[in-house]
């Protein structure tokens, strides 16, 4: 009797696995335990006739030939020395590039797929079922009771329940140790189409409203050039570490903010409070993108609406830089106006505050809902969400638009502003370097936290999106290109502004300083402003806004992701992986009705409110108990092991450094520095009160809150007798914890049982006692089918 029985490899059918196989062994027929079963007879198995004209031929294009009865080997020995039946060449035939015409050889007609295997195949592989029965397993189209031969039996015949569905699709992962036919994807969780998606996709989320609106006016007001030295600096020492740490997390587990948290279980609070920080900024963030798109769309007129004073909502202070009729102001100069202590109201500013927003007093007062940014609101999620439709699948393939027009457009608008009369004093006035500021603890802190927040660092997005690469993915190459074009895109976008801006204060013949402002105050106030002065201004209006929609998309597909990944992984099972789409769908419905009283009159107060507590230093708590809880408590050895294991080369020695030492120290000093520059909010003229700014403290603490909770949470629920075995227990990586797909869990990750590397097979023994009796009596390397299936389902 076959009791060693492991896998069959037939090279025209399929690969059949009953029993744990033994690397090393011929690939065609892996092995049989025992040499005694040799010569153990088995009755032949009856192959149905055919039709003339089933099988194609070549020999005068006569269909004549019908299906020919495969004899079954006599026995094992046999077997082994026999060669592939004629079926099995032409599969190979089939498969080769050399024309069968070439080849001397008829052309075979049977299924060209994959995994198709040819007719006579088919009746080849059903001579294979004696052997499989010896072994106390059943073939599965004698499982089903189909004793007929289907055309779907070449490849059905010999694999266990839904094998050939997965070998359809050409998912058979790990067929055999080291074969190519291994595949490095995750079926069950998908992966991206290819690298080019991945990258775009997390330029996108890194590149965002913060490279445009934020970076150009840090770099003027902390020195100008001056301020490049300490930003290249922090973006060398903490920016690309920290984003190269991120990605192999989520690389290393395929898994979310959540489920890479097997790696020290008491830390998943750190997951659940990136969680939180993503639903603050993705509800906020796609409020700004609404109010991108109205502009957007009041631009597709002859004449911006924000161009003269002549307008229902403009006051009698309103001077527009074009107006032609300055009654109220005929005896004062409009130079003389600007720098005078009466302040000057632009028509883009009133336009902006009494029309889009129309703007309440007070933070408490909401007022009415604006109709037309709840309008612009809803087509935001909706173009979010079918964006995110099929999970990465379909934003994989948005990204090569949303990533790459945002140049498209700076390059324009860089080309238009640099031919304007005042856009070289602009970019001087960007560009020069003010040394003296670089002793300044302050320029260094701006430097660190504008590289923290713009790469995205502690929101979850940089783990989700690396757990859908390709397991032996080159992460590492992925992080420095990334960081690096994140960077070079702030610089880039501070010539488009600062050109644009240095033409507005050479028109008006004022300093730059005062037209240059920052966040939503430069997106809709004074750069709008400034494109009016342009011949053809509804053109470089569209596009301006239109820039702005698509880099504020880019980042909130990858916030939106965040969240249902989490969900979908913690979760984890069929069920809700294959109702995903309606995940996404509930996301998106429930950050729309958040972000409702953002639309009303006092809604850019809770939006500022929410951008400076919710996602401030929270993040940087986050990010250093993140690198604390990696490098110390599971390990930095195991960790340097696991990117090798990965990657095939360890860490370089700068980055072990950094994330031990350096990068910590630099998250510290930005949580300092956070902490002695704190300012209570104000808008414009505006003082939050009180009760206003201890919402945003719980805002944000409501994120940190988390970790703890969740700590204590797990270290009650350990085992242990003393609190100190149960801080052990409740630290310690769980047994899930590595690789997701079994043929990458090598070396220490290697199931106990066995080396066999398939997963979720479905093998019913024909006589269950018997097989359990047999695989008592074999060796420890070999197990029965039972104990093999719920290791691997395990995994």
């Amino acid at each position: 009797m076959c009791v060693g029985c492991m896998c069959i490899r037939v090279d025209a059918c399929a690969c059949v696995c009953t029993l744990p196989r033994v690397p090393g062994v011929p690939s065609r027929c892996v092995g049989f335990g025992d040499a005694g079963a040799a010569g153990t007879p088995v009755p032949p198995v009856p192959v149905p006739e055919r039709g003339a004209g089933e099988l194609g031929g070549a020999g005068g294009g006569a269909r004549r030939r019908g299906r020919e009865a495969v004899p079954a080997p006599t026995d094992l020995q046999t077997f082994i020395n026999s060669p592939a039946p004629a079926a099995a060449a032409r599969h190979r035939a089939r498969r080769s590039p050399v024309p069968a015409a070439a080849r001397g050889e008829r052309r075979h007609r049977g299924p060209a797929r994959s995994c198709g295997r040819g007719r006579g195949a088919a009746a080849w592989a059903r001579s294979l079922c004696p052997w499989i029965e010896v072994c106390g397993c059943r073939c599965r189209s004698q499982r089903d009771g189909d004793p007929r031969t289907p055309r779907r039996a070449a490849r059905n015949a010999l694999q266990p329940p839904g094998m050939a569905d997965k070998c359809s699709e050409g998912l058979l992962n790990g067929a055999v140790p080291g074969e190519r036919g291994k595949q490095d994807k995750s079926v069950r969780r998908g992966n991206w189409g290819n690298q080019i998606e991945f990258v775009l996709t997390s330029v996108g989320y890194a590149v965002g409203l913060g490279n445009v609106w934020r970076f150009p006016y840090l770099c003027y007001r902390n020195g100008g050039g001056a301020f490049m030295f300490p930003y290249f600096i922090m973006l060398v020492f903490c920016g690309i570490p920290l984003f190269f740490m991120e990605l192999s997390f989520g690389q290393f587990a395929s898994q979310g903010c959540l489920g890479v948290w097997r790696v020290s279980p008491m830390f998943k609070g750190v997951g659940y409070g990136m969680m939180v920080v993503s639903t603050y900024i993705g509800i906020y963030y796609n409020v700004v993108i609404c109010i991108a798109f109205y502009y957007f769309f009041v631009s597709m007129t002859r004449v911006l609406p924000w161009t003269y004073c002549s307008n229902a909502w403009n006051t009698p202070d309103c001077v527009g830089v074009l107006d032609g009729n300055l009654s109220s102001h005929a005896a004062v100069n409009l130079t003389h106006l600007l720098n005078a202590t009466q302040k000057r109201t632009s028509p883009s500013k009133e336009y902006w505050r009494r029309y889009v927003l129309n703007l309440s007093d007070d933070i408490g007062n909401l007022g009415e809902v604006r109709l037309p940014l709840l309008g612009c609101l809803g087509v935001s999620w909706v173009v979010v969400f079918l964006c995110l439709i099929k999970g990465v699948k379909s934003s994989g393939k948005v990204v090569y638009f949303t990533a790459t027009f945002p140049y498209v457009v700076l390059t324009i608008l860089f080309v238009r502003g640099i031919t304007l009369e005042g856009a070289l004093t602009g970019i001087m006035y960007y560009l020069t370097p003010q040394w003296d500021k670089i002793l300044d603890a302050k320029v260094w802190g701006d430097a660190a936290s504008q590289i923290f927040y713009s790469l995205g660092c502690a929101w979850g997005g940089l783990i989700t999106m690396a757990s859908y690469n390709k397991f032996h993915n080159n992460c590492y190459r992925d992080s420095i290109i990334i960081s690096i074009t994140n960077c070079a895109t702030s610089v880039y976008a501070g010539f488009v502004i600062f050109s644009i801006l240095g033409f507005m204060a050479n028109h008006l013949g004022v300093d730059i300083s005062k037209v240059a402002d920052h966040g939503p105050g430069l997106a809709f106030v004074a750069y709008p402003e400034a494109l009016t002065l342009l011949p053809i201004s509804p053109l470089w209006s569209i596009l301006f806004f239109f820039m702005l929609i698509l880099l504020g998309l880019g980042t909130q597909f990858c916030l939106l992701e965040t969240l249902v990944t989490a969900i979908v992984d913690e979760v984890g099972n069929e069920w809700i992986i294959r109702r995903k789409t309606f995940v996404t769908l509930g996301v998106a419905v429930a950050g729309f009705l958040l972000g409702i009283p953002l639309t009303t009159q006092a809604g850019i107060y809770w939006l500022l409110l929410m951008d400076n507590y919710a996602a401030s230093f929270s993040l940087v708590i986050i990010s250093c108990i993140m690198c604390v809880a990696i490098m110390y408590i599971y390990g930095h050895r195991n960790y340097f092991k696991d990117i090798e294991m990965m990657l095939g080369f360890p860490p370089p020695f700068f980055f072990q450094i950094c994330w031990r030492f350096i990068s910590p120290a630099i998250i510290f000093f930005i949580l300092v520095f956070t902490v002695i520059q704190y300012r209570p909010i104000s808008y414009n003229d505006y003082v939050y009160p009180t009760w206003a700014i201890s919402i945003g403290f719980l805002m944000a603490l409501s994120s940190v809150i988390c970790i703890p909770i969740y700590a204590i949470y797990k270290v009650c629920r350990s085992e242990g007798d003393t609190l100190l075995e149960r801080l052990k227990n409740a630290t310690k990586a769980s047994k899930d914890w590595g690789p997701a797909l079994p043929e990458h869990r090598s070396g220490r990750y290697a199931p106990a049982f066995s080396p066999s590397t398939e997963s979720n097979l479905e093998v019913q023994p024909l006589h269950p006692e018997k097989a359990q009796s047999e695989a008592a009596a074999a060796s420890p390397v070999q197990g029965s089918n039972g104990l093999a299936h719920s290791q691997d389902s395990r995994l």
